[in-house]
């Protein structure tokens, strides 16, 4: 099995950490990426597979799938221990949903301060940085009761933890006073041996390139 993902892809990181959480073997081909020029040229296994011309890709055997999310859940087909999706089909649609939120109404605001210079700190920057704080006040009440975001851990917590790691680079950091629950959630999830696997070569690429990183890791 071989997972076509990038030095500084969110959605492929994903990917990987639940391949790991599930002890699955699989070839890692991280695609060339250059800070000016990024992912082009494209690369050629990507631009087969995915018309969005976009990691992460997965080729298993003569199965060929894009999509965070559509790798995910073959995975969690294929490898159903240990489950990354509650068991009970409510919980398991409140943590498909959250997943989704992460993904779809999260993270746009996130990209949004990544097209301008200076990012959080950029005259442009508030409406997205008022939506990515006022979207830390909800997960904040949501773990209010609970240790993980659906239940037990599982795919959305990942998704989540992948999202505001690229906010908090964005300089729109999370802070333990304003977020106390959603804080110690972010440290339970980065203390786990297959996050810590991900997000350690991530901030390591980040680092050579001499781009920010993340204070919490």
């Amino acid at each position: 099995m071989r997972l076509y993902s990038g030095p500084l892809s969110m959605f492929g990181a994903k990917v990987e950490i639940a391949a790991h959480e599930k002890g699955i073997a699989f070839d890692l081909q991280m695609v060339p990426f250059d800070m000016r020029t990024l992912y082009e040229p494209k690369h050629p296994e990507v631009l087969r597979i995915n018309p969005k011309r976009q990691v992460p890709v997965l080729i298993d055997g003569e199965l060929e799938i894009f999509d965070s999310t559509q790798i995910f859940e073959y995975l969690e087909d294929r490898w159903p221990s240990p489950p990354l999706w509650p068991a009970q089909p409510a919980e398991r649609a409140r943590a498909r949903l959250l997943e989704l939120r992460s993904d779809e109404v999260f993270f746009p605001h996130v990209i949004r301060l990544m097209g301008l210079p200076g990012a959080g700190t950029h005259p442009e920057a508030g409406p997205a940085r008022a939506a990515i704080e006022s979207y830390y006040g909800d997960m904040d009440r949501l773990l209010a009761d609970r240790d993980h975001l659906a239940g037990d851990y599982s795919y959305a917590d990942i998704a989540f933890f992948m999202a505001q790691f690229f906010a908090a680079r964005m300089a729109v950091p999370m802070s333990s006073a304003s977020w106390p629950h959603l804080a110690a959630w972010r440290l339970r999830i980065a203390q786990r041996r297959a996050v810590r696997r991900v997000i350690d070569a991530m901030i390591d690429f980040l680092r050579g390139a001499s781009r920010p990183v993340p204070t919490y890791v």
